[in-house]
Order: C-alpha cells, then structure tokens, then sequence
C-alpha cells in the first residue's frame, strides 16, 4: 500500500488541519511511491526505536512526536540529527501527528477526558479552524420574480447546507435602489435615471471550499449585469477545535480515586502533585504534553483538578495560588497510552498492513527515591 492511501486513513483519525501552526506534521520522510506493508507506531523516534524498526521491518514509522521539528542544515551518523541519518540510510518513512491527534475528537486529549470521567468536554485552547474547512454567508439582492431562480443556482452549486438539511436560507424583502451610468446595460430601469426596485435579500451558508462556484453560480443566475453581494465569514463558537479538555464529572469524586484510575490507564509509575492532595472533585481539566498558556484558562475557569504531562515553575506557583490542584504524569507517560486506540484503529482502516507499538519507545525519565 503507498503511503498516500495510509495516509488517508491516519487523516480520519488526525485530519493535518487540526495541527497547531508551529508544529510539523504529516509526511516527513520517506519515498510516496514506495510499498508499505509495515507500520511501528512510537511517540518519539529515537536510534532504539529506528533499530527496532528495521528488525520488524517497518518500511514506515508513525509517530507522534515530529521526526524534524525545525529546518536540518546536516544530517550526519551523529548528534541531534543521526535518528534522521538511520531512518534515510534504512529507506524507513516517517508520518508524524502529534496535535493533530491532540486536538482530534478520540485523541489523546479525549482519552486524557475520558480516564476522570469529564462529561461534555470541551476545548481550553489554541484554537484552530475546523479540518472541513471555515463557513462563509452569502447575501445578496434579488428582484422579487427572480429570487427562486437564484436561490436554486446557489443551493445546487453547494450553498445551503446545515447538518441534515438542504437549501437553507433566508429571504426578507425591501427596497433597493440603484442609478445607471454611462457604459451600463441596466436589466431593470434607463441610464441616467435612479430606480427604486423590490427586491429580496437572500442569504445563506457556504462552505469555504464552495465559495468560488456558488458566486459564479449567482452572478450567472442574476438578472443584474451587476449584483450586489457579501461574503461573511463565520466563526463557529460552539464547535471549536483546541488543545486539551475542560469540563464537569458525572458525580464529585476524591482526588485518590482519580490518581488510582490514571495510574491503572496511563501505567504512570509516579505522579508529581501540586497543591492540596485530599480534595473532592467536581470541575477539571485536562491537556496532554505540556500545555502551556493553557494553564491560565483552568486557572480563570475555577477547576479543582488539572491532569497533564508538565507544568513549568511559575505555572505551577500559580496553580498552587489558586488552588487548582495539578497532576503531572511526565510528558510523554501523558501521551502514550493513547497509542493503543489508534494502533487498533487504523488496523481496522489498513487491511493487510502490519501494524505493532513500539517496545524501545520509552520515558525518558526514570523516577526513584532518593
């Protein structure tokens, strides 16, 4: 199978749309024309992880973290750039998804939600625009015997729609006035005299990627050899794409239920607690990784708990100050047991594709008492 078709399938799960803007997903490295009948899933790609790979004999490797976060200027046998080196030298691709799959509906944050039990989550932050594409409005005037004619232009040329239903709009009359000059050809009235013409407003929704068509379609179907129109641009507030997850449990739980439930999940060794330990918990948050001014947003929102990978020092001062009691399970603990739903999901997609999570994809941290 080529990595096209793969990616196709690992799109439905983490569409590249959904990516914060700094980050760097997708096809990393690798030939598009090559056959792929091995995958290894892993959240970083290290030397381990790449030997690992070539014994499975993965001609491709999804990971989450990106292989290059920034522009390379060597790839050489050693340093911050050998991984690279041993992935191109082994002709191993690499296909990384990292906020795609954080912001995805079922990623890695969901799953972060669904462990304390958060019902009706929504996004903390960084927003992004949804994967389908932005939403525009289309006003525009209509003489009152024409108004069907063009709606029916615009609703066939992909306007209008709104979840199940079709040629949605919405038509108000009024008055419109317009005074042909020299070098017009007038549908309605003569050059040189001010028309006053009943006429509909028409508007409705367009998807982004329509625009173009439902103009041309209007301009065509219009009696005017000019027609007035608008296109909005519209800013869904209650379908936002973001970083992590904010809401309410079903029922209050304690705080040691909680750490005992991550713990079962995550197969967190070790769990860093800022603030109150024994605590009720009603309203909390989530962010996988490290979520950065995120933090500010669960601190504003009045959340009892916050679960992440880390917190930095003066974010962790201010959760404290504000009595949001934090668990940070270390990075990529925060991060990984997700990649078991996703390996099980994409097999279902890629019939006939190997696909097997990474055993060398480890913390990097090893945590004992001293």
């Amino acid at each position: 199978m080529k990595i096209d078709a793969i990616a196709a399938e690992i799109e439905k799960i983490a569409p590249v749309k959904l990516a914060q803007d700094w980050d760097n997903v997708g096809f990393l490295i690798g030939d598009r024309n090559r056959d792929i009948a091995k995958i290894m899933i892993t959240i970083d790609i290290t030397r381990d992880v790449v030997a690992e790979a070539r014994k499975f004999g993965a001609e491709l490797i999804l990971s989450y973290h990106p292989a290059i976060w920034d522009g390379l200027k060597r790839i050489t046998a050693d340093g911050a750039s050998a991984a690279v080196y041993d992935l191109i030298r082994c002709g191993i691709g690499v296909y990384s998804i990292h906020t795609s799959l954080d912001v995805a509906a079922g990623g890695v944050n969901d799953a972060l939600a669904e462990i304390i039990g958060l019902e009706d989550a929504e996004a903390i932050g960084d927003y992004v625009d949804d994967p389908d594409g932005p939403y525009y409005k289309l006003v525009t005037f209509v003489p009152v015997n024409d108004v069907n004619k063009v709606a029916e232009a615009v609703y066939s040329a992909g306007a209008g729609n709104i979840g199940a239903y079709s040629k949605c709009g919405f038509q108000t009359e009024g008055v419109g006035t317009f005074l042909p000059m020299e070098g017009s050809n007038p549908a309605i009235g003569k050059k040189g005299v001010l028309e006053k013409v009943t006429e509909v407003r028409l508007e409705t929704v367009v998807p982004g990627a329509k625009v173009g068509a439902v103009v041309a379609a209007m301009r065509k179907a219009h009696p005017y050899e000019m027609p007035a129109f608008d296109i909005i641009r519209h800013y869904d507030v209650e379908k936002r794409f973001g970083l992590g997850r904010i809401g309410r449990l079903k029922t209050p739980k304690p705080l040691d239920e909680i750490i005992e439930r991550v713990k079962t999940i995550t197969g967190a060794e070790a769990v860093g607690i800022v603030g109150r330990q024994e605590r009720m918990v009603m309203r909390a948050a989530v962010c996988a990784g490290s979520c950065g001014r995120i933090i500010e947003s669960v601190i504003s929102q009045k959340c009892d708990l916050y679960l992440t990978g880390e917190l930095k020092h003066h974010q962790a001062l201010a959760a404290k100050e504000a009595d949001v009691t934090c668990l940070c399970l270390s990075h990529t603990v925060s991060e990984r047991f997700a990649l078991k739903n996703l390996a099980n999901t994409l097999k279902k997609g890629l019939k006939g594709i190997t696909i097997r999570l990474s055993k060398k994809d480890t913390d990097p941290f090893v945590w004992k008492n001293i």
